[in-house]
């Protein structure tokens, strides 16, 4: 009877299924096995069994439960790595098969926001775009697209069994590439429309060709090492159409306008090759909103020699060119500090 009902748990858990039912009759057979032990040792067995029966039971009990341990054990190793695994591991093809994100070319892994505007901008062209990681949360990507003379970022978002993207979902990564094969067309706040036409490559042949050093001296400044502080202007671009009230006749216009490094340019509109006027971020003191206009969605950016009103279409838009252009001038302010802070070190060493 022991037996029969070890072996009928082999046959369940041959087929990979552990039902609670199976579980049970392990537990009756190791119940009865261990009475019938016991009466074997007290010299009163309640059944007639040879020697090699009886030797032979605890060794199937043994078999199965750590056939079962071990089965368990790979599931529960199994579960764990799958709970643990990378979201850009579960892209998956329609057809079951598994594919992953990096067999994607223009996925760029985590790829910053800046190295993807400096790429887009210096080597890309209108309709540039890659995916990359987002820095917010895991599950979550961002598609950097290169416009005229902006890169915009839209989020991509994993939920786990579908990939959503603007208005639209995808149950699997062959659907999402194909809709890109289409080449979309997507729009953001600003009204501007852009066509994803080019996407940008994650492997570029590169040339092994090194320059030899000929000269190589050092001049003797008395900088340390503390006095190396990289550098660099943020990108942050940003453009679209905002209304510009004009200067000295107070009429409202609407201007193209764009944000590059720590430049805030306006031109007539969006196909003129020369801009109107240049505006030097690093001479600005605040950006904020505005209410003493009769326009909603104003702000303005104030100069020394001015104070510049803007408006956009929406709230949204206002507060996109708000949150950009603060951020500007926070880093701006960050890169003054710091070279106030080496001319201040140096100073102290000639004294």
């Amino acid at each position: 009877m022991v037996t029969s009902e070890v072996f009928l748990f082999f046959n369940v858990t041959r087929k990979g299924r552990v039902p609670v039912l199976a579980q049970l009759h392990v537990g009756v057979a190791a119940q009865r096995l261990q009475k019938a032990m016991d009466a074997v040792q007290r010299g009163r067995p309640r059944h007639r069994h040879s020697g090699n029966d009886e030797a032979r039971r605890p060794i199937h009990l043994a078999g199965a439960q750590e056939t079962r341990g071990a089965r368990m054990g790979r599931a529960e190793s199994l579960e764990g790595k799958m709970s643990a695994q990378d979201p850009s591991d579960l892209w998956s093809r329609s057809d079951g098969e598994a594919e992953l994100l990096q067999d994607l070319g223009w996925y760029h892994g985590n790829l910053t926001r800046h190295a993807a505007e400096a790429l887009l901008l210096s080597n890309g062209c209108d309709g540039s775009y890659l995916l990359r990681d987002s820095n917010e949360r895991t599950g979550l990507y961002s598609l950097s697209v290169r416009a005229k003379d902006s890169v915009k970022h839209f989020h991509v978002e994993y939920t786990g069994y579908s990939f959503k993207f603007g208005f639209n979902e995808f149950s699997c990564l062959k659907d999402f590439v194909k809709h890109f094969a289409n080449q979309p067309l997507i729009g953001s706040e600003t009204g501007t429309l852009i066509v994803l036409k080019h996407p940008y490559p994650r492997k570029v042949e590169e040339p092994s060709i090194y320059e030899s050093v000929r000269v190589h001296t050092a001049m003797q400044t008395g900088r340390t090492e503390s006095d190396l502080v990289p550098t660099a202007p943020s990108l942050g671009t940003k453009e679209g159409y905002l209304t510009k009230q004009g200067g000295l006749v107070k009429t409202w216009k609407t201007r193209w306008f764009t944000l590059h490094r720590n430049e805030l340019k306006y031109f007539k509109d969006q196909m003129s090759p020369e801009p109107i006027r240049i505006l030097d971020l690093t001479e600005c003191s605040a950006v904020q909103f505005d209410y003493s206009q009769e326009r909603v969605n104003c702000f303005c950016l104030v100069f020394p020699f001015r104070t510049f009103y803007l408006c956009a279409k929406t709230g949204v838009e206002a507060d996109e060119w708000i949150k950009i252009l603060r951020w500007k001038l926070s880093q701006i302010r960050k890169q003054l500090d710091q070279g106030e802070g080496t001319i201040r070190s140096r100073s102290f060493i000639f004294k």
